[in-house]
């Protein structure tokens, strides 16, 4: 029988043809082809760069690039991510479905999305230090939300009973959050949800308590995790807990992921069941999310049996196709790129500092005469806590937007409303990223302690509600003047430092 050859030549050839278009899209500095022509002979459509193409959109991000350089971005989920990480987020990579997981694809042509996904779970696992055989990785959520309820449909099923920090005291939405008219979070609508508390005095959350309650409700997963809690959880603890009910323990590391990987704050992967996580926080990545599940060995009976894990099935399956459809690869390979840079030696200068611009701010705040929730902070942020001066949360960052302070109002411990709240959240990732120094954090906080004492001047000038508080604000020219003045200092001092990206 005769065989069908292919003359070297021809592959050669092509492949040849493959990389000088490669080395030519090097060269140009973008993965962009422009000058493309119709058959007419006309520009294609396609290669118009956005401000031709569409002049209203390039002009909102013009704007939206200036109000980044000139304020002080101090919300303690945000931060600045590279431009290397923004390119992967431009790029071709936008293009392509890639439903399903490497090898096992629903579409043709994804071998390249194959390789893109399997670097990034490698490196997920080398920026966590973690043993390939023990954890597993599954990139694809779209984001943090629907990586914890992937978690949830996976392991507990429908009415499965979890408990979480309770919003107000610090917890996150996914977490389970109800009131006692309404069912808020999605988690509380299709899981039976019992929040754990803080205690108000201190602030920190009552283990105590957490554990006679666990006794009352036997949940099957308890969340170590927060979304405004400025110190070190007791992982430790919290495993003690979830053993004494068979229940799994989950971190949601979300604020807190690049800390981790820099090894400045404890560690959850040495207690927990599941670990999962946002990129775009402290991790610097873009907006995505991550989960880690356990493999091997789970635990050993009385009677020797060994019992292993067996999560990472549901878990993928729950992600997709339970969950979600198509992965996003240019955010999958942005998630990679920031995943490379926490290895370096500068990220972990760069955490280190986060923390201790933390403290400082802290610190300063004190001296001036404010109280923070807990005392301090471990972390990337703090919560400073408004009662003692009389003043609301909402007002205060509505009059702290305007002089280009961008912080949230936030609940504090004893809080009934978090429609009204009597705390800001201030973080310092995203200026830790600017380059701002302890020194500059202090220069930061006098102008937080401006807009405060601003706040509480005007605030009998109006009626009691937000509403006409921020009525009065836009039309009193008087307060506009002072407004004005503060916006043109932060705004003046924001200015010098360098904002990463594309500039």
């Amino acid at each position: 029988m005769s065989q069908v050859s292919v003359q070297p030549s021809a592959v050669d050839s092509t492949n040849a043809k493959r990389q000088k278009l490669c080395d030519e899209t090097k060269q140009s500095g973008s993965m962009t082809t422009n000058g493309q022509t119709n058959g007419a002979g006309g520009e294609w459509f396609g290669s118009e760069p956005l401000a031709t193409n569409d002049p209203a959109i390039a002009e909102i991000i013009v704007k939206e690039k200036q109000r980044q350089k000139c304020g002080l971005e101090l919300i303690a989920s945000e931060n600045f991510t590279s431009r290397a990480v923004l390119e992967t987020l431009g790029s071709c990579l936008q293009n392509k479905y890639c439903e399903g997981y490497p090898g096992k694809r629903y579409y043709g042509g994804t071998q390249h999305f194959d390789e893109l996904e399997n670097l990034c779970i490698k490196r997920a696992q080398e920026a966590y230090r973690l043993d390939p055989a023990e954890w597993g990785v599954n990139v694809q959520p779209y984001s943090g939300s629907p990586a914890n309820f992937a978690v949830y449909t996976a392991l507990i099923g429908p009415h499965g009973r979890i408990m979480g920090l309770d919003l107000p005291d610090g917890g996150h939405l996914t977490h389970g959050f109800m009131t006692s008219k309404k069912k808020i979070s999605a988690t509380s609508m299709y899981f039976e949800s019992m929040p754990y508390k803080v205690d108000p005095a201190t602030g920190l959350i009552d283990m105590d308590r957490l554990e006679e309650n666990a006794k009352l409700f036997h949940p099957q997963m308890i969340i170590a995790g927060i979304s405004c809690y400025s110190r070190n959880l007791d992982y430790a603890r919290f495993r003690k807990i979830a053993d004494q009910h068979g229940a799994y323990l989950m971190a949601d590391m979300a604020h807190i992921s690049g800390l981790v990987a820099a090894e400045v704050v404890n560690n959850p992967f040495e207690h927990c069941d599941i670990v999962t996580s946002t990129t775009h926080k402290t991790l610097r990545g873009p907006r995505s999310g991550i989960i880690f599940f356990r493999r091997g060995l789970r635990n050993t009976l009385k009677n020797g049996t060994q019992v292993m894990y067996d999560i990472e099935r549901p878990i993928n399956e729950a992600v997709f196709p339970g969950l979600q459809g198509g992965p996003h690869m240019h955010a999958v390979a942005g998630v990679a790129v920031a995943l490379k840079q926490t290895m370096n030696p500068e990220f972990k200068q760069y955490a280190a500092n986060v923390i201790q611009n933390a403290q400082v701010m802290c610190k300063k705040l004190v001296e001036l005469g404010y109280k923070i929730v807990t005392g301090g902070t471990d972390n990337h942020l703090l919560l400073v806590d408004l009662r003692p001066t009389q003043v609301g949360g909402a007002r205060c960052e509505k009059i702290l937007e305007d002089i280009s302070v961008v912080c949230n109002k936030n609940t504090c411990p004893g809080d009934l409303s978090a429609l009204k709240p009597s705390g800001l959240r201030f973080g310092t990732a995203a200026l830790t990223s600017r380059n701002l120094t302890a020194e500059d954090f202090e220069k930061v906080v006098d102008f937080i302690d401006k807009g405060i004492k601003l706040t509480k001047e005007i605030e009998p000038l109006c009626g009691p509600t937000l509403k006409e508080f921020r009525e009065m604000v836009a039309t009193n020219k008087e307060v506009q003047a002072k407004i004005t003045v503060l916006r043109e200092e932060v705004e003046d001092f924001a200015s010098k430092f360098p904002l990463p990206g594309f500039q």
